[in-house]
């Protein structure tokens, strides 16, 4: 009887946004080979190799299908050479596609 009160008590002082999550304490992760879910929620800065959060894309306009490239961090809203369809907007952070565009990284 006195286990399952302990139980309900502790349960209790976990918050409700973390609870059903997976959450690693401080011995939890092996640092020579994190996760890589581990890594990618970590700051540019503080990963184990530095790795930018930007990248270019080519991006696919739905009117004519021409393809057109952008940074994935425009500042500036980009609009098709051929067609001037806007192709994303700029947001704080990413630049948002417009709904249509199909979009691929691209390669080094």
């Amino acid at each position: 009887r006195g286990r399952g009160w302990a139980r309900a008590r502790s349960l209790a002082a976990v918050p409700r946004a973390t609870m059903g999550k997976q959450l690693y304490g401080i011995g939890d992760v092996d640092l020579l080979h994190p996760p890589s879910a581990v890594e990618a929620r970590k700051h540019k800065l503080k990963r184990k190799i530095q790795s930018p959060n930007s990248f270019f894309m080519d991006v696919k306009c739905p009117g004519c299908f021409n393809i057109t490239t952008v940074f994935s961090h425009a500042q500036t809203v980009v609009v098709c050479g051929s067609c001037s369809t806007v192709l994303c907007q700029p947001t704080g952070g990413k630049a948002r596609l417009t709904e249509g565009c199909s979009f691929r990284k691209k390669s080094d």
